[in-house]
């Protein structure tokens, strides 16, 4: 069987547009969306524990899954270590990953390789990204607007009638 799987990094995030590509992959590919198992997680990509993950791990490793599709190999892991034992142990068991937006063949040394070059930049891309909101957050906290990562206010509606909630 196939599976999809889908991952933003906070439950704030919407999978919508991943899930988008991948069934105009499956589409192009004459496979129907509802043919296949979706995994959707909404966790951080540093970490391999998020629940569809490893719903996910658990089937291919029971032998139900044979093909992972996923939108964008960092989907799958941030850290280069862990992507690409995650990688290795997936083609040891025979499964098949498809990557949409990269289209390169994963198995063998050069495909392995590949990946490990891609799982490091999505490693890069995770601590510049951390560098930059530490560089934010300097600013914030020197112009005195800092609130520690409490999410600011939503702005207030403009004075006015407001509509009126009958009291039960």
């Amino acid at each position: 069987m196939m599976a999809c799987y889908c991952r933003v990094s906070s439950p704030r995030q919407k999978i919508d547009s991943q899930k988008a590509e991948i069934i105009r992959w499956l589409q192009g590919c004459g496979i129907a969306s509802s043919a296949v198992q979706w995994f959707e997680d909404t966790e951080t990509g540093t970490a391999l524990r998020r629940p569809a993950f490893e719903r996910l791990q658990h089937a291919i490793f029971a032998g139900t899954i044979t093909m992972v599709v996923v939108w964008k190999l960092d989907r799958l892991s941030r850290r280069l270590r862990d992507g690409v034992n995650l990688l290795a142990e997936w083609c040891e068991h025979g499964v098949r990953i498809v990557v949409v937006t990269q289209q390169l063949d994963w198995h063998g040394a050069v495909g392995h390789m590949m990946a490990s070059v891609l799982f490091g930049l999505a490693e890069i891309e995770l601590e510049y990204r951390r560098e930059r909101q530490a560089a934010g957050i300097a600013v914030a906290r020197q112009n005195g607007v800092y609130r520690g990562g409490v999410r600011a206010r939503p702005k207030r509606s403009p004075p006015g009638p407001r509509p009126s909630v009958p009291v039960v």
